[in-house]
């Protein structure tokens, strides 16, 4: 079974391998140990008005340029590229904690550290941030040779940087690689500037408006409070300004003011940035609403929409963004398809529960590419679930989508909190429909379901029948339509076993699949090459 949650990035076929044999992903930068203390406040302390945490768990693991190289090793898992990481750790206790989480995931070249490697503390309650504290702190030392040989050997860069100094410390290592290596710079309102020929730089939404303070700045680092994109709940007002037929006007359109959140104003910024810093392309991070990709010459910007509103710990997202346009351009990918793909990783990170979700650094997890998840359509399913809401599900093999399919979709969202579709893989779809079948391939299928508004999530599965998926994804509801009966269904008594629902919804008459492939095949037939024959009886 195979989740269908990350299927919208692009690569080329055979590009990851013949490029990870020209060297390994190297990410410099400063690593931190990130810490969530998890528990439950149901009452304030009677000395002050705070609320009183009691600690259920916590939890620790490599952050900033650690966290983006452990999802670099873990996008590359499926082409075997190693994932080097050049960052500074010193002699205490929380270096060593980054230096056990990473071992056997990716090779530490080491700077030296004088002073403590920087910790951060979240307090969280029901998933929720409460507060967060920051102590430690040092300052990097110079590189020694093995840094010069893993840049020079590196057949994709990137920087995460989190203005501790540690880009600084290798900046002209740096600039004497970038004109011939794909580098990508994920930069800090605390860091300098990315080297001149960076092939993609990627800053957040407030981060842009800080650099940019004569075109607008709402000010903050960005980087923690609005973290892989655009603030929570900025809107989409103006955002068609520059399509909207106003450019016929003689007065040119004023350059954005302070606050503005228009694709316009962005992309203005990211032009600037682009030119400023000599990068072939600056892709800005808009939260849902996805990147926009921009290059220095002013042209028309490319906006990559998020591929469905991902809910959950948005904590890392911006790491997982440069991570995954890192590894696509390593594989050969152009910076277009490299942000596509960025944008669909990032979007499952954030639904599977961002940095903080377990399978992550789960020791025995499998190793296979992320584009492959399958756990996306189940951990939303357990998130569903435990905030008491009901998982609907349905299956079949939506070979060519059409209104009967798009009815009963909608009709099973409105059922509960969720729709998951349970997808026929092609050797699945042949094995029931014959030959000729599917006529569409299961990633094209999966796309254009996770494409409707109506479906959260789709898992594949490989079998004549849902049955096992059903085990694991245990719905609430499970939906079919059409001339069923509830007890001719077979997963009827699948879904007993835990409680569940089977159910059947009223189907569209006349829609069908194997319908529309029959009149395709006839106006096929009755195409000449001369021309269309006229059909026969007028």
């Amino acid at each position: 079974m195979t989740g269908a949650h990350r299927t919208n990035g692009t690569r080329r076929a055979g590009a990851g391998r013949a490029r990870g044999a020209f060297g390994p992903l190297v990410v410099v930068g400063d690593t931190l140990l990130d810490e969530d203390v998890e528990g439950t406040a149901t009452r304030l302390a009677p000395d002050a008005p705070a609320p009183v945490v009691d600690v259920t768990g916590s939890r620790r693991r490599p952050g900033g340029a650690g966290l983006a190289a452990a999802l670099a090793a873990t996008l590359s898992a499926g082409d075997g590229r190693e994932v080097v990481l050049v960052t500074a750790l010193g002699a205490d206790e929380a270096s060593d904690a980054v230096r056990r989480e990473l071992r056997g995931r990716v090779r530490l070249v080491e700077l030296p550290l004088e002073g403590t490697l920087p910790v951060k503390t979240r307090v969280l309650s029901g998933g929720r941030p409460l507060v967060r504290m920051d102590r430690g702190g040092g300052t990097p030392g110079a590189p020694c040779t093995a840094v010069r040989v893993a840049l020079d050997r590196a057949g994709a860069i990137l920087v995460a940087d989190y203005g501790r100094h540690t880009a600084d410390a290798v900046r002209d290592h740096l600039a004497a690689v970038a004109p011939h290596t794909p580098l990508v710079w994920d930069p800090h309102p605390r860091g300098g500037a990315p080297v001149p020929g960076a092939r993609l730089v990627t800053p957040n939404a407030a981060e842009v408006r800080g650099l940019c303070p004569g075109k607008g700045s709402g000010g903050g680092n960005g980087r923690e409070a609005d973290l892989g994109g655009g603030r929570q709940g900025e809107g989409d007002a103006g955002a068609m300004d520059a399509v909207d037929g106003r450019r016929c006007e003689a007065k040119p359109p004023a350059p954005p003011g302070a606050g503005d959140t228009t694709l316009r104003a962005y992309a203005e910024r990211g032009a600037e940035l682009a030119a400023r810093w000599r990068a072939a392309g600056v892709a800005v991070t808009l939260g849902e609403r996805g990147a926009l990709l921009t290059g220095p010459g002013g042209g028309t910007p490319m906006l990559v929409p998020a591929p469905y509103r991902a809910v959950g710990d948005p904590c890392g997202a911006g790491d997982c963004f440069a991570a995954a346009t890192a590894v696509a351009l390593a594989d050969g990918a152009l910076p277009e398809e490299a942000v596509q793909r960025a944008v669909a990783e990032a979007a499952a990170f954030v639904a599977a529960g961002g940095a903080g979700n377990p399978g992550l650094w789960h020791r025995d997890r499998p190793t296979r590419p992320v584009d492959e998840a399958t756990t996306d359509a189940f951990t939303l399913a357990e998130r569903v679930r435990a905030r008491g809401g009901t998982v609907v599900a349905t299956g079949g093999c939506f070979d060519l989508l059409h209104a009967g399919h798009v009815g009963l979709l909608e009709s099973a969202r409105r059922i509960g909190d969720c729709l998951i579709v349970c997808l026929n893989s092609d050797t699945s779809l042949a094995r029931r429909k014959g030959p000729g079948r599917p006529l569409t391939p299961q990633a094209d299928r999966a796309r254009v379901l996770t494409a409707l508004g109506s479906v959260d999530a789709v898992v594949v599965f490989e079998e004549d029948t849902p049955e096992a998926v059903l085990r694991r994804l245990r719905p609430d509801v499970w939906v079919k339509g059409g001339d069923y009966a509830v007890q001719d269904l077979p997963e009827a008594d699948v879904l007993r076993g835990w409680g569940g629902q089977a159910v059947v919804l009223p189907y569209l008459d006349g829609r069908s699949t194997t319908l529309l492939a029959h009149r395709a095949a006839r106006a096929a037939v009755r195409v000449d090459p001369a021309g269309p024959v006229a059909p026969s009886g007028g």
